[in-house]
This record gives C-alpha cells, structure tokens and sequence, in this order.
C-alpha cells in the first residue's frame, strides 16, 4: 500500500502513517526494511503492508519513498530582442 509517514518520534521509537484510504496505522522502528525516519518525516511518501497486532492494525515492511526533484521548465530563448538604449 500507499500512504504517508504522519510523524515519527526517534525518542519513543515509534510514529503514524496516513494511507491513501485515510486510514491512521501505527508503526514502531521494527516496522521499517532500512532505517526509521531521522528528523523531520511528515508528509513522506512511503510504501508498506498490513497487519493485524492485538487486534489493531498496524503497518510493517515499510520503506520511505525517494523523491525525485521536480523537473525545472526550460529556459526560452526569443530571436527577437529588445534593445535599451
């Protein structure tokens, strides 16, 4: 599934994901394939799977999603120039 990191705490070792459905999962520092988030995280996109823990549904497997920058317009050149005289 799809979703985005809500926070993380590094201190208490565990944080929220929002899901594309809305739905709030819970995640600990166990839940993450490479390494939890370190410093600001809200709104990442990650990507993980569910499961069912004591009856409430968490998130496991999950992996922070690169972003890659957004692509910058062209700059356009015009044949025709002004002259500032």
């Amino acid at each position: 599934m799809n979703g985005a990191m809500l926070w993380f705490d590094e201190a208490k070792d565990y944080g929220f994901i929002l899901t594309d459905a809305d739905e709030r999962l819970y995640v600990d520092r166990d839940g993450f394939v490479d390494a939890a988030p370190v410093g600001r995280c809200a709104r990442r996109p990650v990507r993980f799977n569910i499961v069912e823990r004591d009856g409430r549904r968490v998130a496991i497997d999950v992996v922070l999603v690169s972003e890659e920058a957004p692509r910058r317009a062209r700059r356009r050149t015009s044949s025709i120039r002004s002259s500032w005289t």
